[in-house]
């Protein structure tokens, strides 16, 4: 009895002794786990994650050409037709040609090729070029005669890619107020004629 009294007065001793270390050791201990319980509670759930699914590009090559239908024809415009399509198809899809179109100087069994002129003369109308080389056929400014701005009609004046019905009658109301182009740069004074138009144009144009 005396044995386990002494021992409880030594538990005691050590306790007081002590007391305030094991204290704090239980407060870490107790917030040391908090801590990790929060954190784990509030952060986010990891969501896995989904991969986007690649964007195609389009075929590079579509098999389409871009023409330009001008002169005896009804409805002329920008087309856009078949790679293996010919002539005949560019003036039917431009609404066909008109009455007073000569189709003798037409070659209508030639391919369209990106960016061609097709053009249908007027009876009577003549074309210093070969159409179908040129006028009907030609799809670069080299191929194609040059137009002089001072002496073309407004069938000339169409004949130049990107100059249709509007524009070449604005041409031809400048050259009737100013007098004759003195540098083809001088196009530029003219109502939808930018520097960059008259740059694409250059090379089918003289004075």
């Amino acid at each position: 009895m005396k044995n386990m009294e002494q021992l409880l007065t030594q538990l005691k001793e050590s306790w007081e002794m002590h007391k305030t270390a094991w204290l704090i050791g239980l407060a870490l201990v107790l917030g040391g786990g908090g801590y990790w319980y929060h954190q784990t509670m509030s952060a986010p759930p990891v969501l896995p994650q989904r991969q986007s699914a690649p964007v195609k590009s389009a075929p590079a090559n579509t098999g389409k050409v871009v023409v330009d239908v001008k002169g005896a024809v009804n409805h002329p415009g920008v087309y856009t037709l078949a790679k293996s399509q010919r002539v005949q198809e560019a003036i039917k899809a431009a609404g066909g040609q008109t009455p007073a179109a000569d189709m003798r100087q037409v070659n209508l069994a030639k391919q369209l090729v990106d960016q061609q002129v097709v053009y249908v003369p007027s009876q009577g109308e003549q074309v210093a070029t070969p159409l179908d080389s040129a006028g009907a056929g030609g799809g670069t400014a080299a191929d194609q005669e040059k137009i002089n701005l001072n002496q073309a009609t407004k069938e000339g004046l169409m004949k130049i890619s990107g100059i249709g019905d509007k524009k070449a009658d604005k041409i031809l109301a400048y050259r009737q107020s100013h007098g004759q182009f003195k540098t083809i740069e001088e196009l530029q004074n003219v109502d939808g004629f930018g520097e960059k138009t008259v740059a694409k144009l250059k090379d089918q144009l003289a004075v």
